[in-house]
């Protein structure tokens, strides 16, 4: 069984990536009721709010077991929540584990997503030391395709049909990125 993690708290030039606390609970149920923001998503939006704080608590408990971290993604200058990004699946014996992130609309565009994914690879591939790091995209989801692949990211395959979500059914886009791949950018963490 992986060792417990001590979920981290990163800093770049404009972000903020900390542990979740019981005062997110609204905001990660706006952003997962968002049917917009969940429209590629593998899961309907949430209805009950009830699911924000079972998702704290499977937050904490990643970590706890040892199965990766979880992280909310605030903007540096004020604070302001736009986010989660994350670390699953971690298998400390084939160094490897998934990348996941969820960003609000307002966050769109700007390169947060990017910029918060990135923080999260480089704590990964230091403090873990993994080879290699998987993430899935939807294949209508163009914006996370292109964040993945400003990362290093290569698509490597496509899972057909794998998703029913609403009746519809989707593919996904399977990526990985190989620790002799990874380039972080030394610009975008500062010292916490």
């Amino acid at each position: 069984m992986p060792r417990s993690l001590t979920t981290p708290t990163l800093r770049t030039a404009r972000l903020r990536l900390r542990p979740f606390t019981g005062a997110d609970a609204d905001d990660v149920f706006a952003l997962q009721s968002d049917s917009h923001v969940l429209r590629f998503w593998d899961a309907p939006p949430w209805t009950d709010r009830v699911r924000a704080e079972r998702f704290l608590t499977a937050s904490r408990e990643l970590a706890e077991h040892g199965g990766g971290a979880r992280v909310a993604v605030e903007r540096a200058e004020d604070a302001v929540f736009l986010g989660w990004c994350s670390l699953s699946r971690w298998n400390p014996t084939y160094r490897s584990a998934a990348l996941g992130y969820c960003l609000g609309q307002a966050a769109w565009g700007h390169g947060y997503a990017t910029e918060a994914a990135g923080a999260l690879l480089a704590w990964v591939y230091d403090e873990l030391d993994l080879n290699r790091v998987q993430a899935e995209t939807d294949t209508r989801n163009a914006a996370s395709a292109r964040v993945l692949e400003k990362l290093g990211f290569l698509r490597e395959g496509t899972l057909r049909e794998d998703c029913v979500v609403g009746g519809e059914v989707s593919d996904s886009w399977v990526y990985g990125l190989l620790r002799r791949d990874w380039r972080p950018d030394p610009g975008a963490l500062s010292v916490p």
